[in-house]
């Protein structure tokens, strides 16, 4: 099934639907969850997904694990999607959180596969072995730590937010406190509580996150100069340090 919406096709007994979908380039999808749990995963391009409690970027070939009832909100760049919409009951082991996961050969060439399906597809035939197949497969992905975590209190949120969406190098803790009309060692006391890292930590994995996206068309050189850092190997560095692969390794995505 493509670009069809879910509202559509939810009432289904289907366990799992399976819905590929295009968007043009920089699509929101504003706030909203789903009944079902939610393998997203980005065929082409990087998605941007927002919950209360997180953010996660979502780089071309990998896929983020979405659970039920969670309110998120997702920006697509450049991105063809193949989603699966799986009942709760059917994916007992998933995640209570949003997770990114690496998407080995056999699993992509599935969920593409699966994009072809008719809705009413047959459980006991060979689209519903297809699905039986993604759901074992799904099941042993290794996550990818590409997010950063959210305050939920104000004016905490607000900053981080802001930050995630125009990443400033120039910012410091003096100006976050300011902000917030607290003194520097308050906030940052409280920032930690709230995040479980510092505020010059935080922001320093954010410019880490936004510098995926560039990566697209960018060379690393470029970026690093964008996001501040002292040289590319210093960027290379901190990239593979923070998510465990080279920043050189999404140059193709």
């Amino acid at each position: 099934m493509r670009n069809v919406p879910l509202a559509r096709l939810d009432h289904l007994p289907a366990e799992v639907l399976p819905i590929a979908t295009d968007y043009p380039p920089d699509s929101l999808l504003t706030w909203h969850e789903h009944r079902r749990a939610q393998l997203l995963y980005a065929a082409t391009g990087t998605m941007l997904v927002e919950t209360d409690d997180g953010a996660w970027t979502v780089p071309g070939e990998r896929a983020v694990l979405i659970p039920p009832r969670i309110r998120h909100r997702v920006r697509m760049l450049d991105v063809r999607t193949s989603s699966l919409y799986i009942e709760p009951s059917a994916v007992p082991w998933w995640p209570t959180a949003c997770r990114v996961v690496e998407v080995p050969p056999l699993l992509r060439e599935l969920l593409l596969a699966a994009a072809d399906l008719d809705a009413d597809y047959a459980a006991d035939d060979r689209d519903g072995a297809v699905i039986t197949l993604i759901l074992l497969e799904t099941a042993a992905l290794s996550e990818v730590p590409l997010h950063v975590a959210l305050p939920h209190d104000a004016p905490f949120s607000g900053l981080c937010r802001a930050y995630l969406a125009d990443p400033d190098v120039a910012v410091s803790n003096t100006d976050w406190a300011r902000a917030a009309a607290m003194s520097e060692r308050m906030f940052t006391r409280r920032f930690r509580l709230l995040t479980g890292t510092s505020p010059a930590a935080w922001r320093s994995r954010a410019r880490l996150l936004a510098s995926i996206p560039l990566l697209r068309h960018k060379t690393v050189t470029e970026v690093a100069t964008l996001l501040g850092y002292a040289s590319p190997a210093a960027f290379s560095y901190a990239f593979t340090r923070a998510f465990a692969m080279p920043p050189s390794s999404l140059r193709r995505h």
